[in-house]
């Protein structure tokens, strides 16, 4: 924000200088409107959830906003006070001046008490809170005036309680100051909704909500304006694709009768206040980011490992996969990509790796384990620790065995090494390779295993799925999290 306020200094005072003094200053006025407009956008929402709101907490807000509450309820909602409730409480005030003036036992004040008495009986029975959808307040008349006289029947309560008698006993004064606070803030709820000629219930907001459409629509066209003509090829199409969320706010949902999905406007404000400083949401979203990909992470990968393990069970069930193994190569089905065996190709590459890499570094390793093999071997033969005690023998047999040893691995590796680079010793290790293969096919074919192996595998498949698979979500979801935040706090910080 200190960066905003006033432009970069330049050490140079020339028309580079001035010109990048002039590039801060365009962007600062930017940034304004972006916020100006991010502002525009929130109030827009806020008068939306208002609105949404009136209806269901119209209580609330008389008894904190009563002026404001009523004067929109009566101009943008059709909202009036009902004529029987507000005629009801215009009799309870006629009373209390009559009262004040004549008395409680005068003829015009018993007068105006049996009115009220049928009043409060026509109350209970037509309930005239039904249509603003406040019944429930009228049950919490009955009940405070049930138990103020402690009757269980609400009519009998309020023919009682408006009688000469009950509030001569118990004191006007009282009584009314009873009625002023528990009664009449639940009568004065109740209003009567006007009917609108499409069958629903009056709402003006949309005189309140097009001037926003309206501005951002001006917004929105003024932008395609200014990129049609800093860019070239840039449509007003492309513009409104750059800024799509833009049309939430555009749409007169209240207009359309579909005020509720004016809430998506939540999803354009909340860009706005994150695209112009107004708040700082990238941590926000971040946290979000992570939560999800996290949960959604955990949920992919048991789902496929799951769906893996399945397709192998059902290739096992059903044979493929014995098939695959056991028919004669020329005789499957097989699409193939390369042109050749990939397997076999795979097979020659990993053998040469293995003899010209992997086994001239083991060599000293191997040697001096068969070394050790020989020498237990002679160790263990009968009369052998006598021999070693001949004199001019002592290291000779060790000395024997080191030499053999040497001998025989480099005979095994050079024949070995041999058969690779010979053609005719390749082919015979292929060969032996596939009379391997094939006549251990031929056994399982001919023993009749086939289907015991097949149980046991689908079994084995099916434990592990119990296990294993089953428990990811309920133990690898915190882990997981956690390794995401530690990742992110790691990256952050270099």
């Amino acid at each position: 924000m200190a960066a905003l306020s006033r432009p970069r200094r330049s050490s140079r005072r020339s028309a580079n200088g001035r010109e990048f003094s002039k590039y801060d200053a365009r962007r600062v006025k930017s940034l304004w409107f972006e916020r100006l407009m991010a502002i525009a956008a929130l109030l827009n929402l806020a008068l939306v959830i208002g609105d949404l709101s009136y209806i269901p907490l119209r209580d609330l807000y008389l008894r904190f906003l009563p002026g404001i509450t009523t004067w929109y309820g009566e101009s943008f909602k059709g909202i009036e006070p009902h004529r029987f409730t507000a005629n009801y409480l215009a009799t309870v005030d006629d009373l209390e001046r009559q009262v004040s003036e004549t008395g409680l036992t005068s003829p015009a004040a018993q007068a105006i008490l049996a009115d009220l008495q049928q009043q409060s009986a026509a109350m209970i029975s037509e309930n005239p809170f039904q249509l603003a959808n406040r019944s429930g307040n009228l049950e919490r008349i009955k009940n405070s005036l049930r138990e103020r006289m402690d009757n269980d029947s609400a009519t009998d309560s309020f023919v009682e309680f408006w009688s000469v008698g009950h509030l001569s006993a118990a004191g006007f004064p009282a009584e009314i100051a009873f009625f002023n606070r528990e009664i009449r803030p639940l009568i004065n709820t109740n209003f009567f909704r006007h009917t609108a000629v499409h069958g629903g219930f009056v709402d003006q907001f949309w005189r309140i909500d097009i001037w926003f459409n309206l501005l951002f629509a001006l917004e929105l066209l003024a932008r395609s304006i200014y990129l049609d003509r800093r860019y070239k090829n840039f449509t007003w199409r492309d513009a409104v694709l750059w800024r799509w969320y833009d049309l939430l706010l555009i749409v007169p949902f209240s207009a359309l009768r579909l005020p509720w999905l004016a809430l998506s406007r939540l999803i354009p404000v909340t860009i706005r206040i994150n695209q112009s400083n107004l708040i700082d949401l990238d941590p926000v979203q971040n946290s979000i980011s992570r939560f999800v990909i996290s949960q959604v992470a955990v949920e992919i990968t048991e789902i496929v490992v799951l769906r893996i393990i399945d397709q192998m069970q059902a290739l096992v069930r059903d044979g493929s996969l014995t098939q695959r193994l056991l028919e004669p190569a020329e005789s499957r089905r097989y699409i193939d990509v390369s042109g050749m065996n990939d397997l076999e190709v795979l097979a020659q590459r990993l053998a040469a790796l293995t003899v010209y890499n992997v086994l001239p570094q083991v060599k000293p390793e191997l040697d001096d384990l068969l070394k050790h093999t020989v020498t237990q071997a002679f160790d263990r033969a009968p009369g052998y620790q006598g021999f070693r005690q001949l004199p001019g023998i002592g290291g000779l047999p060790d000395q024997v065995a080191q030499l053999v040893v040497a001998q025989l691995s480099a005979n095994v590796y050079g024949m070995v090494r041999g058969s690779l680079e010979n053609e005719t010793g390749g082919e015979k290790t292929q060969a032996l390779i596939d009379k391997l293969a094939e006549t251990f096919k031929l056994q399982l074919r001919e023993n009749e295993n086939i289907e015991e192996l097949e149980a046991l595998v689908v079994n084995f498949l099916e434990e592990f799925k119990l296990n294993y698979v089953k428990r990811l979500a309920a133990e690898d979801v915190d882990r997981l999290i956690e390794e995401r935040y530690q990742i992110y706090n790691v990256t952050q910080g270099q």
